[in-house]
């Protein structure tokens, strides 16, 4: 059975959110997996927000438990983590090195085999390179800058935006942006060989 850890900062909205749509979409799909979520910045039993519970029942999802801070035991316990943005991931992969083959922002797990991916991919050993050589006291060529920017400026956006406070419909629209990337995520599992 596959483990998903759905992470975000304080797992009273768009975490919750995600894991009840994930636990609806796998069981639809009869898809094998146990879900959880948790928060990197948050306390054990805070329940799920007003609005992220209502966005959950108008889909007519059941609620998940309380909030859960984010543990080793929890990162060990996952074969996929699942964060709402890159700075969760960044977050994670601070406390948790060892989890870097495990984790993704939840849109960058979705779009994994699009070629925008490659394009991620050469932007990040880009910005790798540049972090290193200005600790060398160097800089990227002119192209490489320019080749970076560009690629700055064409990426898609991995973050799922935090309603937090804000009203209904924001976080009505940020349950449509999870369910679309969840959605994505699962016609893939269902279009990969079974013998995963």
């Amino acid at each position: 059975m596959n483990r998903v850890l759905i992470v975000c900062t304080g797992n009273t909205c768009r975490s919750p959110m995600a894991e009840a749509m994930l636990k609806d979409l796998a069981a639809r799909n009869g898809k094998p997996l146990e879900i959880r979520s948790a928060g990197v910045s948050t306390v054990d039993g805070l329940p799920v927000s007003a609005h992220a519970a209502a966005a959950l029942r108008k889909r007519n999802l059941a609620l998940p438990g309380t909030s859960t801070i984010l543990t080793a035991e929890e990162v060990l316990w996952a074969n996929l983590i699942l964060t709402m943005t890159l700075g969760h991931k960044q977050a994670i992969l601070q406390r948790f090195p060892q989890a870097l083959s495990k984790t993704f922002t939840l849109k960058e797990y979705a779009l994994r085999g699009d070629p925008v991916m490659d394009d991620v991919t050469e932007a990040e050993r880009l910005y790798s390179e540049w972090q290193v050589r200005q600790a060398l006291g160097q800089n990227l060529s002119p192209e490489e800058r320019t080749r970076l920017l560009e690629l700055q400026r064409s990426l898609p956006d991995f973050d799922i935006k935090d309603p937090f406070g804000g009203p209904l419909s924001l976080y009505e629209q940020c349950a449509d942006e999870i369910e679309d990337a969840l959605m994505t995520l699962v016609d893939k599992w269902d279009s990969e060989p079974k013998d995963r």
